[in-house]
């Protein structure tokens, strides 16, 4: 009996792993495409976020279906939804620039960069959490620090476009810009709910 419900749990830990892993390789798309826009990328990354959307869908299925699992099911349920919509903004941005036909700035390169850095964190952290918490917590860490620097950048790209526009093309653009920019720091946003959750859950643990 003990060794099914152990079984059980680590249905959890695979699949939470399995979607930080596609969403570290999206965010890996992401920074590719901003250097070299092409539409194969795009579709890249596109597969990549409904393949993330499919083992959402089976871990909310396991949640449904399972009494014990490895930790809070509304941790496991909320960590799962952050990471998730990590890469639903990583997306999202590529749509939104094909939409507003607004070129990779270099403002972009270094916010996407800085995500996929933090993807990266995140998903050691969730390889840590079972069995090395206090491990999970600084990668954790690590995450919020590169969140943060992203939020920084985005600072600094909307200082930029509000330096002076000159007439009404200009101020379009702007707008333009802005809503790819704000999709970006949305991304940071969700890593830095998904590292607090993951800073929580081993609070709970330990």
């Amino acid at each position: 009996m003990f060794r099914f419900f152990k079984k059980r749990e680590e249905v959890f830990h695979k699949l939470i792993q399995e979607q930080a892993s596609i969403t570290y390789e999206g965010l890996r798309l992401l920074v590719k495409y901003l250097e070299a826009p092409a539409p194969e990328i795009a579709e890249q990354l596109a597969l990549k976020e409904k393949e993330a959307d499919e083992t959402r869908r089976i871990l909310i299925d396991e949640l449904n279906r399972t009494f014990v699992t490895p930790f809070d099911r509304e941790d496991i349920f909320a960590l799962s939804r952050s990471i998730d919509d990590v890469i639903d903004y990583a997306d999202s941005t590529v749509s939104e620039m094909a939409i507003l036909n607004v070129s990779s700035t270099p403002f972009m390169a270094r916010m996407a960069a800085l995500l996929k850095d933090a993807a990266y964190e995140i998903y050691q952290a969730v390889l840590r959490l079972q069995k090395h918490p206090a491990v999970a917590t600084e990668h954790a860490q690590r995450a919020k620090a590169l969140e943060n620097r992203v939020e920084g950048v985005y600072r600094e790209a909307v200082a930029d476009l509000f330096k002076g526009p000159e007439d009404v093309h200009h101020i379009v653009e702007m707008l333009k810009l802005r809503e790819v920019y704000r999709h970006l720091s949305n991304a940071a946003d969700r890593g830095d709910e998904a590292a607090n959750i993951i800073a929580d859950i081993v609070v709970k643990k330990t």
